[in-house]
This record gives structure tokens, C-alpha cells and sequence, in this order.
């Protein structure tokens, strides 16, 4: 088995060339309309586990790495009204090679017979809409396929042996809604297994997961 590790949004850095749009949204930038915060030290701590591992830190403000082409929010507030030539010169540039040689390895493993695991990291806000998230930690998978469910049930066992963190199945989210592990489900119906891994942004501490956490997750995935 191959393990892939991946981090959509690990950063809110915005290219030189679009830098006029977002002139005035350093605070949007900073928030977690902007990035995925904390996530970036984590994917950082664990990759030295992984067979293959890329993360970006092109702010989801410019383009959503984690959407499929077709989906509304592909691009945000700020750049949903640039021209259609516009947008397509962002997808070419920030969007497809990210996903493009990501969605490669994981060809190139499967045509040798690998089965690939792949694990997407991400963090999620507290609160949203006014309700308070009721975890530390939630897995997204789909339910319907048995490597993901097996691979799921492995790490929450495991760190619900080793730790006092409160877990959820497919929250704050489902992981069948569009995302990249979900496209990506769609190009390898067989030895392929996407899993994202959210953790709440109310356990950070200095803009930072404390080093407990991040050595849970590690431990986790070097048992497994």
C-alpha cells in the first residue's frame, strides 16, 4: 500500500499578478474564508510518513483547490466576477497542476497494483452560523467503500486508545460532498481510498495545533 498526504489550503498567499484584488481583504485573507488555519504545521509534522506528498498555499480565495470545476464556488466573492479568459488562465496555472500531479501518482501507484491511501488535511472553524461544532476531529469518507471504511475505523480506534480527543464520523462534513477525494473516487473505482482528516481550529494555540496532537496523528499513521 501507498500512503498519499495532501493540503489544499495550507496557505493565504495571493500571486503578484492578482494581488490588486485583494488589496483591501487582509482581513478575509487571515480568516479562514482565506486558509485552512494551522493545517499547513501539521501536513508539515506528518509527511515524512507518506510515499507521496503537496500541499498548497495559494489562498482558496483566488481558486478552490477542493472543488470540482463545475462547482459554484469554485471561484470566490472576489474573483467570481473576472472574465471567463481570466478564470481560465487561474485554473491552468493554480488549479490543474496541483490536481493534476496528484491524480498521476496516484495512476502511477495504481497501475502497478498499488493500493493507494490517501489522506487530506484540513481544519475547520468552531462555529458556524452561530452553532458551536460538536468535535475535535472528524473523518470524511465514503461509508460505501470498505477500504475507507476499514482505514477509518483503524485511526479512530487508535486514537481513541491513545487520546482524549472527541472524534466524528463524516463531521463537520460529508465526505461525499464534492471535493477532490470525491472526484478522485470517480477516476479510480478500485485501490483507491480518500479520506480527509478536519480538525477543529478551537484546540490551536498560537495559530498552532499544540505538538500532542500533531504527534497523535503522526503516531497514528506510522501504527497503521
Amino acid at each position: 500500500m501507498k500512503l498519499i498526504i495532501t493540503c489544499e489550503h495550507g496557505g493565504n498567499k495571493i500571486p503578484l499578478a492578482y494581488s490588486s484584488l485583494f488589496g483591501q481583504k487582509n482581513t478575509l485573507l487571515d480568516a479562514h474564508q482565506g486558509w485552512d488555519l494551522g493545517i499547513l504545521e501539521v501536513f508539515e509534522f506528518v509527511k515524512i510518513e507518506a510515499d507521496f506528498y503537496k500541499s498548497s498555499s495559494i489562498s482558496r480565495l483566488l481558486i478552490e483547490k477542493n472543488r470540482s470545476l463545475h462547482h459554484p464556488n469554485l471561484f470566490s466573492e472576489i474573483t467570481q466576477s473576472l472574465k471567463i479568459s481570466a478564470k481560465q488562465k487561474i485554473i491552468e496555472k493554480y488549479y490543474l497542476p496541483y490536481r493534476n500531479e496528484i491524480e498521476q501518482q496516484i495512476h502511477n501507484f495504481v497501475s502497478k497494483g498499488e493500493e493507494v491511501l490517501h489522506v487530506s488535511l484540513h481544519s475547520f472553524t468552531p462555529i458556524l452560523n452561530g452553532q458551536k461544532r460538536n468535535a475535535d476531529l472528524g473523518f470524511l469518507y465514503d461509508p460505501k467503500r470498505n477500504a475507507e471504511l476499514f482505514w477509518v475505523k483503524k485511526m479512530i480506534d487508535y486514537l481513541d486508545k491513545s487520546t482524549n480527543l472527541k472524534i466524528r464520523r463524516n463531521y463537520p462534513y460529508l465526505g461525499t460532498a464534492d471535493g477532490f477525494t470525491t472526484y478522485l473516487r470517480k477516476q479510480f473505482s478500485e485501490n483507491y481510498g480518500g479520506i480527509e482528516i478536519e480538525i477543529n481550529q478551537c484546540l490551536l494555540v498560537n495559530n498552532q495545533f499544540p505538538l500532542p496532537i500533531q504527534k497523535s496523528l503522526k503516531s497514528m499513521i506510522q501504527k497503521l
